[in-house]
Protein backbone atom coordinates (compact mmCIF):
# COMPACT_ATOMS: atom_id res chain seq x y z
CA UNK A 1 0.00 0.00 0.00
CA UNK A 2 1.43 3.53 -0.89
CA UNK A 3 2.17 5.82 1.62
CA UNK A 4 0.89 9.19 2.36
CA UNK A 5 4.56 10.59 1.53
CA UNK A 6 4.84 8.86 -1.30
CA UNK A 7 1.44 10.20 -2.99
CA UNK A 8 2.74 13.91 -1.71
CA UNK A 9 6.28 13.25 -3.71
CA UNK A 10 4.21 11.91 -6.91
CA UNK A 11 1.65 14.80 -6.52
CA UNK A 12 4.99 17.53 -6.90
CA UNK A 13 6.18 15.75 -9.49
CA UNK A 14 3.37 15.27 -12.02
CA UNK A 15 1.22 18.23 -10.70
CA UNK A 16 -0.99 18.41 -13.79
CA UNK A 17 -1.53 14.66 -14.13
CA UNK A 18 -3.32 14.18 -10.57
CA UNK A 19 -5.02 17.40 -10.51
CA UNK A 20 -6.98 15.97 -14.29
CA UNK A 21 -7.19 12.70 -12.58
CA UNK A 22 -8.99 14.36 -9.61
CA UNK A 23 -11.26 16.39 -12.09
CA UNK A 24 -12.47 13.10 -13.96
CA UNK A 25 -12.94 11.28 -10.71
CA UNK A 26 -15.39 13.83 -9.60
CA UNK A 27 -16.82 13.80 -12.94
CA UNK A 28 -17.07 10.09 -13.20
CA UNK A 29 -19.10 9.34 -10.34
CA UNK A 30 -22.11 10.72 -11.74
CA UNK A 31 -22.04 8.12 -14.36
CA UNK A 32 -22.66 5.27 -13.63
CA UNK A 33 -24.38 3.51 -16.12
CA UNK A 34 -26.12 0.14 -14.62
CA UNK A 35 -27.72 2.82 -11.30
CA UNK A 36 -29.89 4.32 -15.28
CA UNK A 37 -30.32 1.03 -17.28
CA UNK A 38 -32.56 -0.96 -14.82
CA UNK A 39 -36.01 -0.66 -14.96
CA UNK A 40 -37.97 0.69 -12.07
CA UNK A 41 -40.98 -1.23 -13.32
CA UNK A 42 -39.86 -4.65 -14.17
CA UNK A 43 -42.35 -6.96 -12.22
CA UNK A 44 -45.31 -4.89 -13.62
CA UNK A 45 -44.59 -5.51 -17.06
CA UNK A 46 -42.83 -9.13 -16.46
CA UNK A 47 -46.61 -9.31 -15.44
CA UNK A 48 -48.26 -7.98 -18.46
CA UNK A 49 -46.15 -9.82 -20.84
CA UNK A 50 -46.70 -12.93 -19.31
CA UNK A 51 -50.78 -12.32 -19.15
CA UNK A 52 -50.48 -11.35 -23.26
CA UNK A 53 -49.39 -14.61 -23.68
CA UNK A 54 -45.95 -13.23 -24.42
CA UNK A 55 -46.88 -11.24 -27.13
CA UNK A 56 -47.44 -7.46 -25.75
CA UNK A 57 -43.91 -5.35 -25.71
CA UNK A 58 -43.07 -4.22 -22.25
CA UNK A 59 -42.69 -0.60 -21.75
CA UNK A 60 -39.86 0.29 -19.33
CA UNK A 61 -39.51 2.98 -16.93
CA UNK A 62 -35.77 4.39 -15.92
CA UNK A 63 -34.76 6.51 -13.47
CA UNK A 64 -34.31 10.73 -14.34
CA UNK A 65 -31.54 11.73 -14.64
CA UNK A 66 -29.40 13.71 -12.01
CA UNK A 67 -27.16 15.25 -14.48
CA UNK A 68 -27.19 17.50 -17.23
CA UNK A 69 -25.28 15.41 -20.34
CA UNK A 70 -24.51 18.34 -22.41
CA UNK A 71 -23.00 19.93 -19.67
CA UNK A 72 -21.05 17.14 -18.41
CA UNK A 73 -19.25 16.56 -21.93
CA UNK A 74 -18.11 19.85 -21.80
CA UNK A 75 -16.21 19.30 -18.40
CA UNK A 76 -15.31 16.35 -19.42
CA UNK A 77 -13.28 17.85 -22.71
CA UNK A 78 -12.55 20.77 -20.99
CA UNK A 79 -9.76 18.80 -19.20
CA UNK A 80 -6.48 20.59 -20.59
CA UNK A 81 -4.67 17.29 -21.61
CA UNK A 82 -1.81 19.32 -23.20
CA UNK A 83 -0.28 19.82 -19.47
CA UNK A 84 0.74 15.92 -19.09
CA UNK A 85 3.75 15.62 -20.66
CA UNK A 86 4.23 11.96 -20.68
CA UNK A 87 2.72 11.46 -24.55
CA UNK A 88 1.56 7.94 -23.28
CA UNK A 89 0.02 8.88 -20.15
CA UNK A 90 -1.82 11.69 -22.03
CA UNK A 91 -3.06 9.35 -24.77
CA UNK A 92 -4.49 6.99 -21.97
CA UNK A 93 -6.50 10.13 -20.46
CA UNK A 94 -7.93 11.12 -23.81
CA UNK A 95 -8.84 7.61 -24.20
CA UNK A 96 -10.66 7.59 -20.97
CA UNK A 97 -12.10 10.79 -21.18
CA UNK A 98 -13.92 9.72 -25.43
CA UNK A 99 -14.67 6.32 -22.87
CA UNK A 100 -16.48 8.10 -20.67
CA UNK A 101 -18.35 11.21 -23.06
CA UNK A 102 -19.93 7.54 -24.74
CA UNK A 103 -21.15 6.58 -21.41
CA UNK A 104 -22.75 9.70 -20.96
CA UNK A 105 -24.53 9.27 -24.44
CA UNK A 106 -25.71 5.93 -23.27
CA UNK A 107 -27.33 6.68 -20.39
CA UNK A 108 -28.68 10.05 -22.51
CA UNK A 109 -30.78 7.81 -24.45
CA UNK A 110 -32.01 4.91 -22.02
CA UNK A 111 -35.29 4.46 -23.13
CA UNK A 112 -35.07 6.27 -26.72
CA UNK A 113 -34.85 2.72 -28.86
CA UNK A 114 -32.13 2.66 -31.39
CA UNK A 115 -30.64 5.43 -30.12
CA UNK A 116 -29.27 3.66 -26.81
CA UNK A 117 -28.61 0.51 -28.59
CA UNK A 118 -25.87 2.48 -30.95
CA UNK A 119 -24.76 3.86 -28.28
CA UNK A 120 -24.52 0.94 -26.53
CA UNK A 121 -22.62 -1.10 -29.13
CA UNK A 122 -19.67 1.82 -29.45
CA UNK A 123 -19.26 1.00 -25.23
CA UNK A 124 -20.03 -2.97 -25.41
CA UNK A 125 -19.58 -4.04 -29.04
CA UNK A 126 -22.17 -6.75 -30.31
CA UNK A 127 -21.17 -10.72 -30.32
CA UNK A 128 -18.90 -12.14 -33.43
CA UNK A 129 -19.29 -15.00 -35.15
CA UNK A 130 -17.13 -17.06 -32.81
CA UNK A 131 -19.31 -15.75 -29.73
CA UNK A 132 -22.49 -17.07 -31.20
CA UNK A 133 -20.57 -20.40 -32.30
CA UNK A 134 -19.40 -21.09 -28.24
CA UNK A 135 -22.98 -20.15 -27.30
CA UNK A 136 -24.47 -23.03 -29.42
CA UNK A 137 -21.61 -25.24 -28.63
CA UNK A 138 -22.29 -25.14 -25.13
CA UNK A 139 -26.12 -25.19 -25.67
CA UNK A 140 -25.97 -28.49 -27.38
CA UNK A 141 -24.74 -30.74 -23.77
CA UNK A 142 -27.66 -31.81 -22.23
CA UNK A 143 -29.05 -30.48 -18.91
CA UNK A 144 -27.58 -32.34 -15.71
CA UNK A 145 -29.76 -33.94 -13.10
CA UNK A 146 -30.98 -31.24 -11.07
CA UNK A 147 -29.45 -30.84 -6.98
CA UNK A 148 -30.58 -29.75 -3.76
CA UNK A 149 -27.88 -26.76 -3.70
CA UNK A 150 -29.93 -25.20 -6.96
CA UNK A 151 -33.33 -25.28 -4.74
CA UNK A 152 -34.27 -21.25 -4.10
CA UNK A 153 -34.71 -21.48 -0.87
CA UNK A 154 -32.58 -18.83 0.93
CA UNK A 155 -34.32 -15.05 1.71
CA UNK A 156 -32.63 -11.60 1.00
CA UNK A 157 -31.82 -11.56 4.37
CA UNK A 158 -29.93 -14.93 4.60
CA UNK A 159 -28.13 -14.07 1.23
CA UNK A 160 -26.85 -10.72 3.49
CA UNK A 161 -25.88 -13.06 6.25
CA UNK A 162 -23.56 -15.50 3.40
CA UNK A 163 -21.96 -12.82 1.76
CA UNK A 164 -20.94 -11.06 5.52
CA UNK A 165 -19.50 -14.75 6.25
CA UNK A 166 -17.76 -14.87 3.03
CA UNK A 167 -16.28 -11.60 3.05
CA UNK A 168 -14.19 -11.52 6.60
CA UNK A 169 -11.71 -13.74 4.23
CA UNK A 170 -11.06 -10.48 2.58
CA UNK A 171 -9.34 -7.51 4.26
CA UNK A 172 -11.99 -4.57 3.27
CA UNK A 173 -15.31 -4.05 4.52
CA UNK A 174 -18.79 -5.04 2.84
CA UNK A 175 -21.14 -2.60 2.55
CA UNK A 176 -24.44 -4.41 1.43
CA UNK A 177 -28.08 -2.69 0.48
CA UNK A 178 -31.09 -4.01 -0.64
CA UNK A 179 -33.23 -2.93 -3.85
CA UNK A 180 -36.18 -3.65 -5.76
CA UNK A 181 -35.82 -2.42 -9.45
CA UNK A 182 -32.56 -4.61 -10.64
CA UNK A 183 -31.74 -7.11 -13.65
CA UNK A 184 -29.38 -8.98 -11.42
CA UNK A 185 -29.90 -11.32 -8.52
CA UNK A 186 -26.81 -9.51 -6.83
CA UNK A 187 -24.26 -6.55 -7.99
CA UNK A 188 -21.66 -4.55 -7.03
CA UNK A 189 -22.29 -0.40 -6.75
CA UNK A 190 -18.35 0.57 -7.57
CA UNK A 191 -19.17 4.14 -7.20
CA UNK A 192 -20.46 3.16 -3.50
CA UNK A 193 -18.46 0.36 -2.96
CA UNK A 194 -21.82 -1.74 -1.75
CA UNK A 195 -22.98 -5.48 -3.03
CA UNK A 196 -26.50 -4.73 -3.80
CA UNK A 197 -29.12 -7.37 -3.01
CA UNK A 198 -32.50 -7.75 -4.83
CA UNK A 199 -35.26 -7.81 -2.91
CA UNK A 200 -38.58 -9.96 -2.60
CA UNK A 201 -36.43 -13.18 -4.16
CA UNK A 202 -35.01 -16.47 -3.53
CA UNK A 203 -31.87 -17.73 -3.46
CA UNK A 204 -30.19 -21.37 -4.10
CA UNK A 205 -27.15 -22.64 -1.72
CA UNK A 206 -25.20 -22.43 -5.48
CA UNK A 207 -26.18 -19.09 -6.16
CA UNK A 208 -24.72 -17.76 -2.98
CA UNK A 209 -21.52 -19.17 -3.54
CA UNK A 210 -21.18 -17.97 -7.25
CA UNK A 211 -22.89 -14.61 -6.48
CA UNK A 212 -19.85 -14.27 -3.69
CA UNK A 213 -17.27 -15.71 -5.72
CA UNK A 214 -18.27 -13.40 -8.77
CA UNK A 215 -19.32 -10.07 -6.25
CA UNK A 216 -16.80 -10.14 -3.79
CA UNK A 217 -13.74 -12.22 -5.29
CA UNK A 218 -13.30 -10.08 -8.34
CA UNK A 219 -15.49 -6.90 -8.57
CA UNK A 220 -15.03 -5.89 -4.54
CA UNK A 221 -11.68 -7.05 -5.09
CA UNK A 222 -10.98 -4.60 -8.02
CA UNK A 223 -13.09 -1.99 -6.46
CA UNK A 224 -10.87 -1.85 -3.68
CA UNK A 225 -7.66 -2.31 -5.50
CA UNK A 226 -7.83 0.28 -7.23
CA UNK A 227 -8.74 3.10 -4.35
CA UNK A 228 -5.24 1.97 -3.32
CA UNK A 229 -4.03 2.94 -6.36
CA UNK A 230 -2.48 6.35 -7.19
CA UNK A 231 -4.16 7.12 -9.62
CA UNK A 232 -8.07 7.35 -9.33
CA UNK A 233 -8.59 6.03 -13.09
CA UNK A 234 -7.95 2.71 -11.48
CA UNK A 235 -10.97 2.64 -9.44
CA UNK A 236 -13.11 4.22 -11.72
CA UNK A 237 -12.29 1.90 -14.91
CA UNK A 238 -10.38 2.03 -18.12
CA UNK A 239 -11.90 2.03 -21.38
CA UNK A 240 -13.23 -1.55 -22.97
CA UNK A 241 -12.53 -2.85 -19.13
CA UNK A 242 -15.95 -5.06 -18.84
CA UNK A 243 -14.43 -7.86 -21.29
CA UNK A 244 -11.80 -8.55 -18.74
CA UNK A 245 -13.55 -7.96 -15.26
CA UNK A 246 -16.70 -10.21 -16.03
CA UNK A 247 -14.03 -12.73 -17.92
CA UNK A 248 -12.07 -12.96 -14.04
CA UNK A 249 -15.17 -12.93 -12.12
CA UNK A 250 -16.85 -15.88 -13.95
CA UNK A 251 -12.89 -17.43 -13.80
CA UNK A 252 -13.13 -17.07 -10.16
CA UNK A 253 -16.75 -19.02 -9.80
CA UNK A 254 -14.96 -21.94 -11.84
CA UNK A 255 -11.87 -21.74 -9.30
CA UNK A 256 -14.42 -21.21 -6.28
CA UNK A 257 -16.08 -24.65 -7.37
CA UNK A 258 -19.42 -22.96 -7.89
CA UNK A 259 -19.98 -22.66 -12.09
CA UNK A 260 -22.19 -25.01 -13.26
CA UNK A 261 -23.29 -26.10 -16.61
CA UNK A 262 -26.51 -24.59 -15.95
CA UNK A 263 -24.71 -21.02 -15.27
CA UNK A 264 -22.05 -21.48 -18.74
CA UNK A 265 -25.42 -22.16 -20.45
CA UNK A 266 -26.92 -18.96 -19.11
CA UNK A 267 -23.92 -17.27 -20.51
CA UNK A 268 -24.18 -18.57 -23.96
CA UNK A 269 -28.20 -17.75 -23.69
CA UNK A 270 -26.78 -14.05 -23.16
CA UNK A 271 -24.82 -14.28 -26.35
CA UNK A 272 -27.39 -15.30 -28.23
CA UNK A 273 -29.51 -12.81 -26.45
CA UNK A 274 -27.73 -9.80 -27.55
CA UNK A 275 -27.05 -11.13 -31.14
CA UNK A 276 -30.70 -11.16 -31.65
CA UNK A 277 -30.60 -6.79 -30.80
CA UNK A 278 -28.65 -6.70 -34.40
CA UNK A 279 -31.50 -9.32 -36.48
CA UNK A 280 -33.46 -6.52 -35.49
CA UNK A 281 -35.74 -8.87 -32.72
CA UNK A 282 -38.13 -7.44 -30.80
CA UNK A 283 -38.34 -8.81 -26.90
CA UNK A 284 -41.14 -11.13 -27.44
CA UNK A 285 -38.90 -12.27 -30.17
CA UNK A 286 -36.29 -12.73 -28.50
CA UNK A 287 -37.80 -14.10 -25.94
CA UNK A 288 -39.33 -16.45 -27.75
CA UNK A 289 -35.87 -17.53 -29.12
CA UNK A 290 -34.93 -18.59 -25.34
CA UNK A 291 -38.23 -20.00 -24.34
CA UNK A 292 -39.74 -21.08 -27.74
CA UNK A 293 -36.74 -22.89 -29.15
CA UNK A 294 -34.49 -23.81 -26.50
CA UNK A 295 -37.31 -24.55 -24.32
CA UNK A 296 -35.63 -22.10 -20.85
CA UNK A 297 -38.59 -22.26 -18.47
CA UNK A 298 -40.36 -18.52 -18.59
CA UNK A 299 -38.98 -17.13 -15.57
CA UNK A 300 -35.42 -17.37 -16.27
CA UNK A 301 -36.34 -16.31 -20.13
CA UNK A 302 -37.35 -13.29 -19.13
CA UNK A 303 -34.63 -12.22 -17.27
CA UNK A 304 -32.35 -12.97 -20.13
CA UNK A 305 -34.72 -10.79 -22.33
CA UNK A 306 -34.67 -8.08 -19.79
CA UNK A 307 -30.95 -7.78 -19.73
CA UNK A 308 -30.40 -7.48 -23.45
CA UNK A 309 -33.52 -5.55 -24.36
CA UNK A 310 -33.72 -2.90 -21.17
CA UNK A 311 -32.41 0.91 -22.18
CA UNK A 312 -33.98 -0.13 -25.91
CA UNK A 313 -30.87 -2.87 -26.61
CA UNK A 314 -27.80 -3.38 -24.17
CA UNK A 315 -24.98 -5.71 -25.41
CA UNK A 316 -22.99 -5.97 -22.53
CA UNK A 317 -23.67 -9.22 -21.88
CA UNK A 318 -22.14 -10.51 -24.71
CA UNK A 319 -18.82 -9.95 -23.10
CA UNK A 320 -19.22 -12.82 -19.95
CA UNK A 321 -18.45 -16.13 -22.09
CA UNK A 322 -15.83 -13.68 -24.59
CA UNK A 323 -14.10 -12.72 -21.40
CA UNK A 324 -14.05 -16.09 -19.91
CA UNK A 325 -12.24 -17.64 -22.56
CA UNK A 326 -9.60 -14.87 -22.83
CA UNK A 327 -9.12 -14.99 -18.56
CA UNK A 328 -8.87 -18.90 -19.22
CA UNK A 329 -6.60 -19.86 -21.22
CA UNK A 330 -4.28 -16.94 -20.22
CA UNK A 331 -4.50 -19.63 -17.01
CA UNK A 332 -3.98 -22.20 -18.76
CA UNK A 333 -0.67 -20.53 -20.01
CA UNK A 334 0.28 -20.06 -16.66
CA UNK A 335 0.52 -16.29 -16.40
CA UNK A 336 -0.55 -14.64 -12.97
CA UNK A 337 -3.72 -12.74 -13.00
CA UNK A 338 -2.69 -10.42 -10.65
CA UNK A 339 -2.02 -7.19 -12.56
CA UNK A 340 -5.71 -7.55 -13.87
CA UNK A 341 -6.61 -7.23 -9.92
CA UNK A 342 -4.97 -4.03 -10.10
CA UNK A 343 -8.47 -2.42 -10.96
CA UNK A 344 -11.30 -1.65 -13.15
CA UNK A 345 -8.63 -2.36 -16.65
CA UNK A 346 -8.42 -4.86 -19.35
CA UNK A 347 -5.86 -6.87 -20.70
CA UNK A 348 -5.11 -4.45 -23.24
CA UNK A 349 -4.07 -2.24 -20.29
CA UNK A 350 -1.03 -4.53 -19.53
CA UNK A 351 1.16 -2.83 -20.95
CA UNK A 352 0.09 0.64 -19.69
CA UNK A 353 -0.35 -0.55 -16.36
CA UNK A 354 3.65 -1.93 -16.38
CA UNK A 355 4.77 1.32 -17.48
CA UNK A 356 2.98 3.47 -14.61
CA UNK A 357 4.52 1.28 -12.51
CA UNK A 358 7.81 1.75 -13.30
CA UNK A 359 7.06 5.49 -12.81
CA UNK A 360 5.63 4.89 -9.01
CA UNK A 361 1.84 5.76 -10.62
CA UNK A 362 0.89 2.18 -10.24
CA UNK A 363 0.99 0.16 -7.32
CA UNK A 364 1.04 -3.70 -6.81
CA UNK A 365 -2.22 -4.72 -5.49
CA UNK A 366 -3.07 -5.18 -1.89
CA UNK A 367 -6.56 -7.25 -2.47
CA UNK A 368 -5.90 -11.22 -3.98
CA UNK A 369 -8.26 -13.16 -5.85
CA UNK A 370 -8.52 -15.77 -3.28
CA UNK A 371 -10.53 -18.69 -5.45
CA UNK A 372 -8.04 -17.84 -7.86
CA UNK A 373 -5.05 -20.64 -5.64
CA UNK A 374 -8.47 -23.25 -4.81
CA UNK A 375 -9.01 -25.00 -8.38
CA UNK A 376 -11.96 -26.47 -7.18
CA UNK A 377 -13.94 -27.65 -9.73
CA UNK A 378 -14.54 -30.90 -10.25
CA UNK A 379 -16.83 -30.99 -13.17
CA UNK A 380 -14.90 -32.60 -16.32
CA UNK A 381 -17.69 -31.59 -18.69
CA UNK A 382 -16.62 -27.69 -17.72
CA UNK A 383 -13.23 -28.46 -18.39
CA UNK A 384 -14.13 -30.28 -21.73
CA UNK A 385 -15.81 -27.08 -22.59
CA UNK A 386 -13.65 -24.51 -21.87
CA UNK A 387 -10.62 -26.53 -23.52
CA UNK A 388 -12.77 -26.29 -26.73
CA UNK A 389 -13.67 -23.00 -26.87
CA UNK A 390 -12.84 -21.50 -29.91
Amino acid sequence: MISTKEIQDLEKEYGHLFEIDSNLDRLVRRIELLGYVNPMNIEREKQRFFASKFTTEPEFKYPKLKFDPYKLHRLFFSQRLERINDERIRRLYQEVIYHYSNMIQCIETIGRGKKFYYNSLRVYGTPTERDVQNARFILHFDDEPASSDMEKVFSPEEACDYFENFAKRYDFPLNIRFSKNMAAEAMVSNSEQALLIKKNIKFSKNQLLTLANHEIGVHLVTTYNGLLQPLKIFSNGLPKNVETQEGLAVFSEYMGGALTLKRLKELAYRVLAADSLIKGYSFADTFDLIHGQYKLNKHEAFGITLRAHRGGGFTKDRLYLSGLRKIYKRYQSEESLDILLTGKVALDDEEAIRYLKTLGLAQPITHKGLSFNQKLNTNPTLDFILNNLK
